[in-house]
């Protein structure tokens, strides 16, 4: 449902359940298969939001059919966006596994965070990373869920976004950006990217994905006192 905010001094936005504007994405569905998109894809259901995000980012704005809140869909340029992450409390990161819509295993890969009555226990999931993965590839462990709000850094007024993605490259090094923002200590201009990765194993196998990025980069004061920000 969505909920319009109330300042009498701003015009009426749309926000949603989770206090967001909108969200972005680092892929899509074709032919109910997912496809990786090297610019970034933002979602939302306010359509002045979704005209300055085209402006910011290009773009054209597109309703979609759909009975989701965020049904208008721009496909941008940019596969670099400047943001601001309020900490690291701003990020969250669990596993998770699904069969089908039903949530079956949920955890922090050392205890249970749902359902109430496991929530605690152990989940015995592997300690290390590969493992974890080759279980998840196996459909027999949970794989990441990395979420991510923040403000652009060019429109901070436009209001918070998400990025929800369940990129493992991103994971994996999750805790040097958690701990890149604890060093900040408020809120830090980063950069928010696609980067496609190529390469060539050693069988000649060429290998092409995209991973998104978060680079910390300043305080978010320092970037404003910096007239080249």
């Amino acid at each position: 449902m969505r909920i319009f905010e109330t300042d009498p001094d701003a015009k009426p936005r749309a926000t949603f359940s989770d206090d967001t504007v909108g969200r972005f994405h680092s892929g899509k569905s074709v032919d109910n298969l997912p496809v990786a998109l090297d610019e970034w894809r933002v979602s939302t259901g306010d359509p002045e939001v979704a005209e300055a995000i085209a402006q910011l980012l290009g773009g054209t704005p597109e309703e979609t059919d759909t009975d989701k809140e965020n049904f208008i869909i721009v496909d941008t340029d940019a596969a670099k966006v400047r943001v601001i992450i309020d900490g690291a409390a701003a990020i969250s990161s669990d596993l998770k596994l699904w069969n089908g819509s039903a949530l079956i295993h949920h955890c922090d890969g050392v205890d249970f965070l749902s359902p109430e009555e496991d929530k605690g226990k152990p989940c015995r999931c592997p300690e290390l990373m590969v493992d974890r993965k080759a279980a998840a590839k196996a459909k027999r462990g949970p794989s990441p869920s990395v979420s991510v709000t923040f403000r652009l850094a060019d429109d901070p007024d436009l209001g918070t976004f998400k990025f929800v993605t369940g990129s493992w490259k991103l994971a994996e090094v999750l805790y040097e950006v958690e701990n890149a923002l604890d060093r900040i200590g408020t809120e830090a201009l980063c950069s928010l990217e696609l980067e496609r990765v190529e390469y060539t194993t050693k069988r000649g196998r060429d290998v092409s994905y995209v991973k998104p990025v978060i680079r910390v980069l300043k305080s978010w004061n320092d970037a404003l006192a910096d007239p080249k920000n």
